[in-house]
C-alpha cells in the first residue's frame, strides 16, 4: 500500500470510491494521455468521468484560466461579471430553448437540485417521474431521485419520485419490442401511470444513462412522452451533464435525438464545458427560471475562472468541429469494439453512439450480470497503459468507454486493440 493511500483511508470516507486494487495518483496530462506518480503513461479514455471534453491541458483553456486568475478569482453573483454574461449568451443560443436564462452552478449535481426547486416550485407539486436506471447526483434531493440503488443511499427525499419504463432498451418487459412497438408501450405505461396520480412537477430524464451504463431508448422516445407530459401541464427537464457538448456526435444535444415535439423546458449541464474546472448550470425559458419569489445568489457558480475557461473551452469545441470528430472517430471506435467483441461470450452488448461507448459483460451463457470481470477488464487494460470507467445499473457491469473529443484514430485503433486484449485476458 502507498503511502498516500493509506493517508487517504485515514482522512477520507470509506465510501469514497477509488479504482483499481492499487489506486492511481495522476500528476498530469497533455492531450489524451496523463501520467502517474511512478512515470507511467496512460491513454485516457474516461477523461475524469467525461470531464476532459476537449484535451488534458489545452493551452487556450490553461491560458484563458491563468489570464483570469491573474486579474480577479473570485467577486460572486452579487456583482457584475462579464465572463459569466458572455458564456451565459453562448448557452441560451446554444440550448435551442426559447427566451432562455441561465443559472451557473459548480457542478451537475447542484444544477439538477436547481432544476428540481424551479420544478416543484413553479407547478406546487413534489412530485417527480423518473427514468428507471437513472443517476443525477449526489446531493439529498438528487439521490431521491436517482434510479439505481447502488448510487442511492437513503430512500429519504423532500420529493415523492415515480419511476417511468423507457431508459434502458435491451432489458426490462419490453426489451424484446420493435422499437416502435418499445415507444409505444412506454408511452402508455406513462399515460397509465398519470392516471393515478396528481400532476407531477416534471420529467428528469438523461438522454444518454451515463452511471447506468450507457444506455439509451430508441430515438423519438421522448418527444414521444413530452406529447403526453403536456397535456398535464408537466415540465420536462433533459439531464445533459454526460451528454452535451456534442460528444454524441450525431447531436450537440442528447434531448436533439428527441427533439420531434420542441426542445425541454430545461436541461441542465456541468462536466465537459469546463474541461476539468467545476461549472454546471441550468438553462430553462424566462417564465419558469424568475418563477423564485425569493432572494438567491450563487457563490461560487459563475466565477470569473471558470467561466473563462468555459468560454475558451467553448470556443475550441466549435471551431475545432470536436462534434464532427466525436461522430467519425467515435463511429469507427465502436465498430472496432463490436468487431473485436462479436465471438466473446461474456460481452453482452457493445452500445453507445459517438464518443460514449459502453461493452456490458455478463457470466458465459447466462444474462447475468458480471462485475468481476469488469474489475479484471479495467486492471488489465491499466496494465497495458489504458484508463477506461465502469458502471451500470445491473451490478457495475458495464465498461464506460469516454475519452476527450479530440481523440485521433490512431488512438482510438490503440485503445481499441488494447481493450481486446483485456478482454480476451480476463475472459
Amino acid at each position: 500500500m502507498s503511502d498516500l493511500y493509506a493517508r487517504h483511508q485515514a482522512v477520507l470516507p470509506d465510501w469514497l470510491a477509488l479504482y483499481y486494487a492499487d489506486p492511481l495518483e495522476i500528476t498530469h496530462g497533455e492531450g489524451r494521455h496523463v501520467w502517474d506518480a511512478d512515470g507511467n503513461k496512460y491513454l485516457d479514455f474516461f477523461g475524469g468521468i467525461l470531464t476532459t471534453m476537449t484535451a488534458h491541458a489545452l493551452p487556450e483553456v490553461t491560458k484563458a484560466v491563468s489570464e483570469q486568475a491573474g486579474r480577479i478569482i473570485h467577486s460572486s453573483t452579487l456583482y457584475l461579471n462579464r465572463p459569466m454574461v458572455e458564456l451565459a449568451e453562448r448557452i441560451a443560443h446554444l440550448s435551442g430553448i426559447p427566451d432562455a436564462r441561465v443559472f451557473f452552478t459548480t457542478s451537475g449535481t447542484e444544477a439538477n437540485d436547481a432544476a428540481l426547486l424551479l420544478a416543484t416550485a413553479y407547478r406546487q407539486s413534489n412530485q417527480i417521474l423518473a427514468m428507471r436506471n437513472s443517476y443525477h447526483g449526489r446531493s439529498f434531493s438528487a439521490v431521491g431521485i436517482t434510479g439505481n440503488k447502488g448510487w442511492s443511499p437513503t430512500s429519504l427525499s423532500p420529493l415523492q419520485t415515480l419511476y417511468v419504463h423507457g431508459g434502458v432498451r435491451t432489458r426490462g418487459p419490453y426489451a424484446a419490442l420493435s422499437d416502435a412497438e418499445f415507444i409505444a408501450a412506454c408511452v402508455a405505461d406513462l399515460e397509465d401511470l398519470l392516471g393515478h396520480v396528481r400532476a407531477p412537477a416534471a420529467l428528469i430524464a438523461e438522454p444518454i444513462q451515463g452511471v447506468g451504463g450507457f444506455t439509451a431508448p430508441p430515438d423519438g422516445l421522448y418527444a414521444a412522452f413530452r406529447e403526453v407530459l403536456q397535456k398535464h401541464g408537466i415540465l420536462w427537464i433533459a439531464d445533459e451533464v454526460q451528454t452535451g457538448w456534442g460528444r454524441t456526435g450525431e447531436h450537440f444535444w442528447g434531448w436533439q435525438a428527441h427533439a420531434a415535439s420542441g426542445p425541454p423546458d430545461m436541461l441542465t449541464f456541468a462536466k465537459g464545458i469546463g474541461n476539468g474546472m467545476s461549472i454546471g448550470g441550468v438553462v430553462a425559458r424566462a417564465d419558469l427560471m424568475n418563477c423564485l419569489d425569493a432572494n438567491s445568489i450563487s457563490t461560487f457558480g459563475g466565477s470569473p475562472v471558470t467561466m473563462a475557461a468555459g468560454l475558451a473551452n467553448l470556443a475550441y469545441l466549435l471551431e475545432h468541429d470536436l462534434q464532427g470528430n466525436a461522430r467519425r472517430v467515435g463511429g469507427l471506435l465502436i465498430e472496432r469494439l463490436r468487431a473485436v467483441t462479436a465471438q466473446l461470450p461474456e460481452v453482452r452488448e457493445v452500445r453507445g453512439r459517438g464518443l460514449m461507448i459502453g461493452i456490458e459483460l455478463v457470466k458465459p451463457g447466462t444474462d447475468e450480470a458480471n462485475p468481476d470481470a469488469a474489475a479484471a477488464v479495467l486492471e488489465a487494460a491499466r496494465q497495458e497503459g489504458l484508463l477506461i470507467g465502469k458502471g451500470g445499473g445491473h451490478n457495475t457491469s458495464v465498461l464506460r468507454i469516454a475519452p476527450p473529443l479530440s481523440l485521433t484514430v490512431g488512438e482510438a485503433e490503440e485503445g481499441a486493440a488494447i481493450l481486446d486484449r483485456a478482454l480476451r485476458a480476463c475472459g
